[in-house]
């Protein structure tokens, strides 16, 4: 492994790939917003309810490969499930790809080691909005696929930021890969959530995914919709972004 690693990381080197080059984040306002939305049918994502939200920053772009690839390195954590898999964009050829097959036990070491955490459901779906209120998606009720990566509709996972940001400056927040957050998942928390910083269930068999992906229908990239997934799962459409406080 270390040969292996030692290999890669001369690959990285002669790209010119650097972490702080795509490592930048955006300082998003504390304030208040409408999480969830009610719909006639029964689902997790009602009753519509008031949350706010502290002050904190987050990642502009999820996680890279060559990011996270830095992490490994440094921390002799085992590369991501499907590196090297050009179908999946994983690998050093794809420096500038949201990284993948990441379980939320090594999304939260890489968030950690970077001196960040990973967000709350309710921090991440305040990004998601952008501001905006009462909206499907966030840059409006109508999916777009000029502005989000989903239902296959391109190859595959495409680089970060290759449509444009939210009203926030973020991107990706609809399509491309889902994203772990820190909440445990539970289908009647809204039901009970505070109203302020909600961090989720104190405990769980699953942890929150946001924001859809690739690979995902268009009622998936919703900023509401919500899904879980067992912690230690690894999968080819699911990576992460980090935040921190102010």
């Amino acid at each position: 492994m270390k040969i292996t690693m030692f290999f890669l990381a001369l690959l990285f080197c002669d790209c010119g790939i650097s972490q702080k080059a795509d490592n930048s984040m955006i300082l998003l306002p504390e304030g208040s917003f409408i999480m969830g939305k009610n719909t006639t049918a029964p689902s997790d994502w009602q009753p519509e309810h008031s949350v706010k939200v502290n002050s904190f920053y987050m990642d502009k772009k999820e996680v890279t490969n060559s990011q996270y690839f830095e992490f490994c390195v440094a921390t002799n954590t085992t590369l991501p499930q499907f590196w090297g898999l050009n179908e999946f964009r994983s690998g050093p050829d794809f420096p500038d790809y949201p990284v993948v097959g990441v379980n939320y036990f090594d999304a939260e070491k890489y968030a950690k080691w970077s001196g960040k955490r990973l967000p709350t459901e309710a921090e991440w779906e305040y990004a998601a909005r952008g501001g905006m209120v009462g909206k499907d998606f966030p840059f409006g009720d109508q999916i777009d696929s000029a502005k989000v990566n989903y239902g296959r509709k391109y190859t595959g996972i495409l680089k970060t930021g290759s449509f444009p940001p939210n009203g926030f400056g973020l991107f990706d927040l609809a399509g491309n890969v889902w994203e772990w957050t820190s909440d445990y998942y539970a289908s009647n928390y809204y039901e009970i959530s505070p109203a302020d910083n909600p961090k989720g269930p104190e405990r769980g068999r699953f942890k929150v995914i946001r924001g859809g992906s690739w690979h995902s229908g268009a009622m998936c990239v919703q900023t509401y919709f919500r899904n879980g997934l067992p912690p230690n799962w690894v999968d080819f459409a699911v990576g992460f972004r980090c935040v921190k406080d102010k």
